[in-house]
């Protein structure tokens, strides 16, 4: 009997097929690729590899994208085969590190791969679970590290989502590995309803309800009584809207506030309100439910909403126990803590059955949420699309409050692969015979958009490898330069460029034949048309620039208007979100050549630094108001109040545009060149052609392809060899400033402390540590430091000028921008990405932390939840750890050291994930 039997035999379901044919080419020494649906079963195949490593005496490494992840599946391995055969290395926890099986984080094993660890010594297997995570454009070249390192005797069993090109995938694993099998299953074991929730009511969203993906691509045909419910609600809104303008009209309150949004509150504008939707589920027995609402805030306020309903969804006992292990679990919390973590309204919503969960929470109230839903003792939660990120949390019915996110930059549609993975939670297998999407209508919501999101079938997978400088003295250090060539060759990146480019080749021979033509039909009898043309061409150009000069121009004068503006100036801005009544709080800045716009406080409360999109044209002030002089810009109290007092203060009767236009239109002819390329058309015997405007027409199309043609040629270029050219880009900047010697062929000192340090900021980070920059430092003021190394602000939160804890952090600042600037420039110059700014908007608060103040102290008008305060603590110990390991001198080593010991410490050290 094959062990396959045996591990089949030992389940309490029976194996599909595509776990079959995945299982049984493990079995027989192939890596494979499973791609399959969420909820299919694709870990069974990486559990069977782990149990065959355990039967042959070999070790077997279990990886995933995140820590939450791997202390799931840590505890998944654990339960079947024994704490003393399973291990757990994710960075902050390890635990039996030399067991024979170990889950981790993908960053681990890179890592312990660079580092030559004897750990890897009898390693037959690796799982790499979620392996379309290579497709994080900030995380995925891991994934790629890896596969590309990993000794090829490693059997490597790869689990995706469904892809459209897990084919193509496997034709490069299998390049590069060699021996793969590619098993694609579109299958999903509990079928998916989709719906939507139009008022009160809820509708299938297809007429067969049934419907799913489609082979052909299209969509299947919509629901009409769902289609009737949206056309009858969009009239009744569009009367609602009418009805209030004439209640305006006739003498009602313009400035009263809006009612709340449609699922905020009350059933306001026709719409089901959390509350209402959640109790429908629970009265239909579509319970336990996930709903998805993008936006920590509105997490958090869906539980205070059903806190305030007076909803349970589990009885009294079962609420009893889910307290006491709340409690069990938050024992090593200071008891000062509990009301900044939010304790009381968690503790209050677990014990009733209803949880948030997001990134913003204290990871432990995250792990507690995940075991107790997972355990059917939680039955709603209202989460970010986080919980979507591979942890397993299925739920019965997924429920969907918007089909828009925020993706750091600004709010953009979900994606059909999105749409996918977030409804793919609905479905227990072996508890639901099916699963169920709502979609909660709003208006504007294209019931169209929803059934194409809904019946996409899949989602290509793109790599966003490139090489970073660590990852490149590594390569020198273990195989040297040119072989570190010829490895970065085989990246999946490059896999995929040179396939583009075998298109791109075919189809510029193909515009080339066309031009040919086009260039025979624009022929001309009475001289060289193709000459005539290239004049109006250059024509159409100068025109151009003209008007790109003239914008450039008006640009400039705004930007010196905008320079011109001092603290309490009141100013209109014309264009952007924002537009409306502003003042200035902190006025242009220039600091080391470069200059920041004004940031500004807008009428509805709104802390913004202007850009020259908001202000595209010149202003002026209108008039200006007094500024407290420690204006306190991350107070509430404090920007309401100075909103109140910008609308009192400001004129009456604002001009719509400030300013004068930046430069005058020129006259048409004005522009020597322009006019000199006008009397040359018209002196051209081409000019009197009777046919000319058809031969120019022709020509239009000759340009045109001409252009397009040029543009697939520079693309052609740029993706040749395009891996390694970066590569060799960074090895010539680390050998300029001393980080691999002469020749560039092996590390110097500096280059061998780089290898240990793995960060976006790895090189600023190592310049640092040459320079001395922190070498006169206490431990609290190096955290402080190392923060400014990992913290990114969320976008349009960064403090232009954050406060700093002591003059030596200060300095040291100072210091790390000097160098930050000068690598920048060295970037720049040779063409590289650009390292991220040191951000100081973490080191007062990492400083007081550090010092031993209280978390309620040190978030104090900080505009960071605890959660995230506690995960920046855990990659500022990180980072310590690896600074203490590449340290030059031993009182830096041991001030890091120390520095780690006074960040991990209370409900940082409490905290058991990232």
């Amino acid at each position: 009997m094959s062990h396959l039997d045996d591990f089949a035999a030992s389940l309490d379901f029976p194996l599909d097929d595509f776990q079959v044919r995945a299982c049984a080419a493990v079995e027989a020494g192939q890596g494979v690729l499973v791609a399959a649906p969420t909820g299919a079963g694709k870990t069974v195949v990486g559990e069977f590899a782990v149990s065959l490593a355990l039967t042959r005496g070999q070790k077997a490494f279990y990886t995933t994208p995140i820590k939450a992840l791997s202390n799931q599946k840590y505890a998944d391995l654990v339960a079947r085969h024994g704490s003393s055969q399973v291990g757990l290395l994710t960075g902050d926890s390890s635990i039996n590190g030399d067991a024979p099986v170990v889950v981790m984080t993908t960053e681990v094993l890179r890592n312990m791969m660079y580092a030559g660890s004897s750990t890897l010594d009898g390693l037959g297997f690796v799982v790499m679970d979620e392996v379309h995570y290579l497709a994080d454009r900030f995380r995925g070249a891991v994934w790629e590290e890896v596969i590309i390192h990993l000794p090829p005797a490693v059997q490597l069993i790869s689990l995706s989502a469904t892809v459209s090109n897990a084919e193509e995938f496997g034709d490069w694993l299998e390049q590069v590995r060699g021996n793969q099998d590619v098993i694609v299953s579109e299958h999903r074991p509990v079928p998916l309803w989709q719906h939507m929730q139009v008022g009160p009511r809820t509708f299938d969203l297809f007429a067969d309800s049934t419907a799913g993906p489609r082979v052909d691509g299209g969509i299947p045909r919509l629901n009409p009584h769902l289609t009737d419910a949206i056309r009858q609600a969009n009239e009744r809104g569009h009367a609602e809207a009418a009805a209030r303008r004439g209640a305006r009209g006739r003498g009602g309150d313009p400035d009263r506030r809006r009612r709340p949004g449609p699922v905020a509150g009350g059933t306001a504008g026709g719409y089901a309100t959390r509350t209402e939707i959640i109790r429908e589920l629970d009265r239909e027995g579509l319970l336990p439910a996930i709903t998805f609402i993008f936006s920590r805030v509105g997490c958090e306020a869906a539980v205070g909403q059903l806190l305030g309903s007076g909803i349970r969804l589990i009885t009294d006992e079962q609420g009893e126990r889910n307290r006491r292990i709340v409690e069990e679990r938050s024992t090593g919390l200071a008891e000062e803590d509990l009301g900044v973590l939010g304790y009381w309204d968690f503790v209050e919503g677990i014990s009733r059955g209803f949880a948030a969960h997001h990134a913003g929470m204290l990871p432990t109230f995250r792990e507690i949420v995940e075991e107790l839903f997972t355990a059917g003792t939680i039955r709603a939660v209202f989460a970010t699309e986080t919980l979507a990120l591979g942890i397993n949390m299925p739920a019965r019915t997924v429920v969907l409050e918007k089909l828009v996110k925020f993706n750091g930059e600004s709010h953009v549609d979900l994606s059909p692969a999105e749409y996918t993975q977030l409804t793919g939670r609905a479905g227990r297998r072996g508890i639901d015979i099916e699963g169920h999407a709502l979609v909660v209508w709003r208006r504007g919501m294209d019931p169209v958009h929803v059934a194409g999101l809904a019946s996409a079938r899949t989602f290509p997978l793109r790599s966003s490898f490139r090489p970073s400088y660590n990852m490149a003295v590594n390569l020198v250090a273990q195989v040297g330069r040119s072989r570190a060539i010829e490895v970065l060759q085989t990246s999946f990146a490059q896999f995929q460029a040179d396939r583009s480019v075998v298109g791109m080749v075919h189809d510029t021979t193909d515009r080339l034949t066309a031009m040919e033509g086009y260039a025979e039909a624009m022929h001309c009898h009475l001289g060289d048309f193709r000459e005539y043309a290239a004049l109006r061409h250059q024509i159409t150009q100068a025109e151009k620039e003209g008007a790109k000069a003239r914008s450039a121009a008006r640009k400039a004068e705004a930007a010196l208007s905008l320079e011109a503006l001092r603290v309490g100036d009141i100013i209109r801005i014309p264009a952007g979100r924002r537009a409306g009544l502003a003042v200035v709080i902190d006025p242009s800045r220039t600091h080391r050549g470069d200059t920041s716009l004004p940031t500004v406080l807008t009428e509805d409360k709104q802390v913004k630094l202007l850009t020259l999109s908001d202000v595209p044209v010149p202003v002026s002030a209108l008039g200006s108001m007094p500024v407290p002089r420690h204006f306190n810009h991350k107070s509430p109290k404090a920007r309401r109040d100075l909103a109140t007092t910008l609308r009192v203060k400001a004129p009456a009767r604002p001009r719509a545009i400030e300013g004068r236009d930046a430069v005058a239109e020129e006259a048409s002819g004005g522009d020597a060149r322009l006019a000199e390329l006008r009397r040359r058309l018209k002196a051209h015997p081409c000019h009197a052609c009777p046919d000319r405007e058809e031969h120019a027409r022709w020509s239009e199309r000759w340009w045109r392809l001409r252009r397009e043609t040029d543009g697939l040629t520079r693309k052609v270029e740029s993706r040749t060899n395009t891996v390694a050219k970066t590569f060799e880009r960074i090895c010539r900047l680390l050998g300029e400033i001393g980080y691999l010697s002469a020749d560039g062929q092996s590390l110097t000192p500096d280059g061998e402390r780089l290898r240990r340090i793995y960060s976006d900021r790895d090189l600023l980070a190592a310049e640092c540590l040459r320079q001395g920059v922190w070498k006169r430092l206490d431990k609290a003021e190096l955290a402080a430091c190392v923060s400014m190394l990992v913290h990114e602000p969320r976008f349009g939160d960064a403090d232009p000028h954050p406060r700093l804890p002591t003059d030596g952090v200060a300095e040291a600042a100072d210091q790390m921008l000097r160098i930050w600037s000068e690598l920048e420039d060295r970037e720049h110059d040779a063409g590289l990405p650009e390292t991220p700014m040191p951000d100081a908007g973490l080191a007062w608060s990492m400083h007081r932390w550090a010092a031993g103040q209280r978390l309620d102290v040190v978030l104090k008008e900080m505009d960071l939840a605890a959660g995230d305060f506690v995960r920046r603590c855990k990659q500022v110990v990180d980072l310590l750890g690896q600074i203490a390991d590449a340290a030059p001198e031993p009182h830096l080593r041991s001030l890091a050291r120390g520095a780690m010991d006074a960040v991990l410490r209370g409900v940082v050290a409490a905290d058991r994930l990232d």
